[in-house]
């Protein structure tokens, strides 16, 4: 039988450049992980991209050889990354995480979807308070 997994993920930045942070809420049959993470200096996309690489990753060492048998759903509020993926956008900037997405996302039954931030969405917006919090304290380390 397949798992179904679902991830909210968020980034944050205050300044865009400056200190910011990533979330990723992880559904895991019914139980509920929070990731979290951040940098002193990063932009709103690099995050954005972080909370996905982050989530990833924490599936690949969950389930290890096993991860190709899980049915996955990605959310989140970037269009610009989900359309990247989806309609196979040209990759400009932050090259670096979009090889990591890549090879972590490889040969997997992936969806990402687009979901409207700042709205009704309650995983969406702890995702987004999650990656708040981290960018909050770099921000205070700063002053």
């Amino acid at each position: 039988m397949e798992n179904k997994i679902k991830i909210y993920t968020d980034g944050s930045c205050k300044g865009n450049p400056g200190p910011g942070g990533w979330g990723a809420v992880v559904f895991d049959n019914k139980e509920e992980i929070h990731l979290s993470g951040g940098a002193r200096e990063t932009t709103n996309n690099r995050m954005e991209m972080m909370a996905m690489v982050e989530a990833l990753k924490y599936l690949h060492d969950k389930y290890k050889d096993k991860i190709s048998k899980l049915s996955i759903e990605i959310y989140s509020d970037s269009n610009l990354i989900v359309q990247t993926i989806n309609l196979k956008w040209k990759k400009k900037a932050n090259t670096d995480l979009w090889e990591k997405i890549e090879a972590l996302s490889a040969w997997l039954n992936i969806k990402f979807i687009w979901v409207k931030g700042h709205a009704s969405n309650k995983y969406n917006n702890l995702a987004d308070e999650l990656a708040q919090a981290q960018g909050e304290k770099f921000l205070r380390k700063r002053t």
